[in-house]
C-alpha cells in the first residue's frame, strides 16, 4: 500500500512512499489509526443485512475495499502570511492512499487486530472476512472521536452511530519506540497499565438479576478486568477445597487489554500480561487443558533487582481456555485497593525504590512454532509534580480569600477541559439558569477550532485537469458555514433582546457592533443590520471577528470562576465524578497523563516510556445521561 501527499498552496508537488511496517508485518499503529478512522469518516454506514438479521451503522467488505483502493484525506490550515502578518493564508494538504483488494483487506484485519472494528454478525470471529459485515467497536468510536475533533472534520453523518452505540470511555495509551513501533516496557509503564487493568476497586460481576443492556454491560468492563472467586482440590491430600479470590480468565485478560488500551492484537497483550507476572502483580491458579490441547506460552525475560524485590528475571503467561490467574498481594497493594481513604488525585514519589532494569529484556514465544522475538527497553521512575487536579482537592477556603482569582480560573480551566467535569458543570449551571455563559464559551472554542483546521475524507478517482480540487472546494463551502456559524453565535447571545443574551461590559458590545458596522459599511455603504451574506466576510474580517468573541470569552471565564465555580466544586456530583475519574496526575484537554512527563528536548537520547488515557467526552456524555448501575461487592 502506497500513501501519495501534495501541497495545494505553494507550488504543485507531490511525494509517494510505502506505508512503513514492524517486523511483526503490521503498518505503524500511528498510521493505522489515521487510516481507520478516514476510512470511516469517507464511508456511509448504513443499514445491512446479514444471515437475516440487520446491523445498523455498518459496512460491507465491498464497501471498505472500495474505498481504500483510493482514499484522498485533504486538510487546510488557516494561519498569517509570512510576508504579510495582517493576512490570513490557506495551506491544503491532499493525501491519497491507494491499494488493491488484497491489500485493502489486509489493512482491515489489521483494524480488527487492534479492535477498531469487528464482524457484526460473528463478535468472536477475528478474522476480516471476503464477504462480511463489520461495525466499529467502543474503542474504535473513541479514536474516531478524537481524529475528528483534532482535523476539524465535519462529522454529522456520524452523529447517529456516537448516539447508539457504546463508546469507550478512557483508552490508555502506552508510547512506543520510534524505530520499530514496540511499546517501551518500563516500571512505571506496567503499574500505570495494571491499575487501569484491576481498577480501582475489585470489579466483581454485580449480584441484581436485571438484565443488563449494552451500555451498561460495557460500563462495567470498563471499571476492571471482570473477577470471581475459584475453588481448587488443595495440593494436600485430606484437605478441603481452597477459594482463591481475584481469579480471572488468561483470555479475558487478553480481550480486555485488547478493548481498553493501545495494545494491537493478542500476542502484545500477552506480552503485556506476562509483565504483569513477571512483576509480581499476578500469578497463575490452574491451567486444566488436555495434554493434547496446544498451547501458547509467552515469556518476557530482564534483569531482577534482587533483594525482596517481588520483580522476577522472567514471567510467563499461558494463553489457553483454561488458564485461571488472579491478583497477588503485591498486585493489591500496587492497585491501591486496600488505601482506607483513596484518593483519586494522589501521585507517588517513586513507586519503587529498585530500579527494574530490563535493558536486556526478551520476550519469547514458545508454541508448536517455535516462534521468538526480542525486544528491548529502558525504565524510568516516576517523580512527584503538583498536578490540576491536585489543585483542585485542595481545600476549597482559601480559593475564596482576596487575590486568588487566578487559582480559579486555573480550576475553572481544568474542568472546562475534562469532559466528565464539563458536562456536570453545564448541568449545574443550567440549574441555576445561567447556562448562556458556558454555552457561549463552548461555541466560540467550536467556531475557533474550525477556523483553524479543516478536513475532508473521500474516496474518488484522480482529479484530471480541471483548477478545483477536493480540499479546495471544501474549504470553500467550510468558509461558508463558519460565516453563518459565528453570525448565529452573535444573535444567539449578544444581539439585544437575543434568547440566551450575555450580560457583558458595555465597551465589549460597542466594540463588536462597531467592528461589523464598519464590516459592511465598506461594502455596501449600510450600517450592521444583524443580517448578512457570508461573502461578506473575508478570512482576515472573520479572524478579527473571532479575536472579539475571545475577548468576551475571557469576560464571561472572570464570572463563572467568581460567581458559580466556588458552588458547584461543593456539589456531591461532582465529588463523586472526581472519586471515579481520577486515575491521573494532571489533564491537558482530554488526556490524563499516568506516569512522569518527558524531560525537555536534547537531555537524553533515549526513549523513556510513557502511558496517558485519553478520555471521551460524547462517551462521558453517554454515562450522564444513563442511570448507574446499583454497586454491589459480591467478594467481601
Amino acid at each position: 500500500m502506497s500513501t501519495e501527499q501534495s501541497d495545494q498552496q505553494s507550488s504543485q508537488s507531490c511525494s509517494s512512499h510505502m506505508m512503513k511496517t514492524t517486523k511483526r508485518g503490521r503498518p505503524y499503529l500511528k498510521d493505522t489509526l489515521d487510516l481507520f478512522a478516514t476510512l470511516i469518516v469517507s464511508l456511509q454506514l448504513t443499514t445491512h443485512k446479514q444471515y437475516f438479521r440487520t446491523f445498523n451503522n455498518s459496512f460491507t467488505t465491498d464497501e471498505a475495499a472500495h474505498n481504500l483502493a483510493s482514499l484522498k484525506f485533504s486538510q487546510s490550515n488557516r494561519g498569517p502570511d509570512p510576508r504579510d502578518k495582517s493576512r490570513i493564508v490557506t495551506t491544503t494538504t491532499t493525501t491519497t492512499f491507494s491499494m488493491t483488494r488484497d491489500m485493502a483487506k489486509a489493512m482491515c484485519q489489521h483494524f480488527m487486530d487492534a479492535r477498531l472494528i469487528e464482524n457484526a454478525a460473528d463478535q468472536g470471529s477475528n478474522l476480516f472476512k471476503d464477504r462480511g459485515t463489520y461495525v466499529l467497536t467502543p474503542k474504535g468510536l473513541h479514536v474516531l472521536e478524537r481524529f475528528i475533533s483534532k482535523n476539524g472534520i465535519n462529522s454529522d453523518h456520524l452523529q447517529q452511530v456516537f448516539a447508539s452505540q457504546p463508546i469507550c470511555i478512557k483508552l490508555l495509551h502506552l508510547e512506543r519506540r520510534a524505530a520499530d513501533d514496540e511499546i517501551i516496557v518500563t516500571q512505571s509503564v506496567i503499574t500505570a497499565l495494571f491499575r487501569r487493568f484491576v481498577g480501582r476497586q475489585a470489579n466483581y460481576p454485580p449480584s441484581h438479576s436485571a438484565p443488563l443492556d449494552a451500555f451498561q454491560e460495557y460500563q462495567e468492563r470498563s471499571k476492571g478486568i471482570q473477577l470471581s472467586n475459584v475453588q481448587d482440590r488443595s495440593n494436600i491430600p485430606g484437605k478441603p477445597m481452597v477459594t482463591h479470590k481475584y481469579c480471572f480468565l488468561a483470555v479475558s485478560a487478553l480481550e480486555w487489554l485488547c478493548d481498553f488500551t493501545s495494545v494491537v492484537g493478542r500476542e502484545e497483550a500477552a506480552e503485556m500480561a506476562a509483565q504483569f507476572v513477571r512483576f509480581g502483580l499476578i500469578t497463575l491458579v490452574s491451567d486444566k487443558r488436555k495434554n493434547n490441547d496446544s498451547a501458547i506460552i509467552f515469556t518476557v525475560r530482564g534483569s531482577a533487582p534482587g533483594g525482596n524485590s517481588p520483580v522476577s528475571p522472567h514471567g510467563e503467561f499461558r494463553c489457553t481456555a483454561k488458564a485461571i490467574y488472579k491478583i497477588t498481594e503485591e498486585g493489591k497493594r500496587i492497585a491501591r485497593w486496600d488505601e482506607s481513604t483513596p484518593s483519586p488525585v494522589s501521585s507517588t514519589s517513586n513507586l519503587h525504590g529498585d530500579r527494574a532494569s530490563l535493558d536486556s529484556a526478551a520476550v519469547e514465544t514458545a508454541s508448536k512454532s517455535g516462534v521468538e522475538a526480542a525486544v528491548s527497553a529502558a525504565d524510568a521512575k516516576i517523580h512527584r509534580r503538583i498536578s490540576m487536579a491536585e489543585k483542585l482537592h485542595a481545600s476549597y477556603e482559601a480559593g475564596e480569600k482576596k487575590g486568588n482569582v487566578k487559582s480559579n480560573m486555573d480550576r475553572l480551566n481544568y474542568i472546562l477541559e475534562e469532559p466528565s467535569y464539563r458536562g456536570l458543570f453545564r448541568d449545574f449551571l443550567k440549574a441555576n439558569f445561567c447556562e448562556e455563559n458556558l454555552a457561549f464559551w463552548l461555541d466560540v472554542e467550536d467556531l475557533k477550532r474550525k477556523f483553524n483546521t479543516t478536513s475532508t475524507a473521500q474516496a474518488t478517482a484522480p482529479v484530471r485537469g480541471g483548477k478545483s480540487t477536493p480540499g479546495h472546494v471544501a474549504m470553500e463551502r467550510h468558509h461558508e458555514a463558519l460565516i453563518q456559524t459565528a453570525l448565529q453565535i452573535y444573535h444567539k447571545y449578544l444581539e439585544p433582546s437575543s434568547p440566551h443574551e450575555l450580560n457583558i461590559d458595555h465597551g465589549l458590545r460597542l466594540d463588536l457592533v462597531g467592528y461589523l458596522n464598519e464590516v459592511i459599511a465598506n461594502l455596501n455603504g449600510k450600517s450592521f443590520d444583524g443580517s448578512s451574506n457570508p461573502n461578506h466576510f473575508n478570512a482576515t474580517q472573520l479572524q478579527m471577528l473571532i479575536k472579539l468573541y475571545s475577548r468576551i470569552q475571557t469576560h464571561v471565564l472572570r464570572l463563572m470562576a467568581t460567581d458559580s465555580l466556588p458552588k458547584f466544586l461543593k456539589t456531591p456530583r461532582f465529588v463523586e465524578a472526581r472519586q471515579w475519574l481520577g486515575e491521573g496526575g494532571g489533564a491537558s484537554d482530554d488526556v490524563l497523563f499516568l506516569t512522569s512527563p518527558h524531560a525537555p528536548p536534547g537531555l537524553g537520547d533515549e526513549e523513556a516510556g510513557g502511558a496517558y488515557m485519553t478520555v471521551s467526552a460524547k462517551a462521558s456524555e453517554q454515562r450522564e445521561h444513563r442511570s448507574p448501575i446499583p454497586d454491589t461487592n459480591p467478594s467481601s
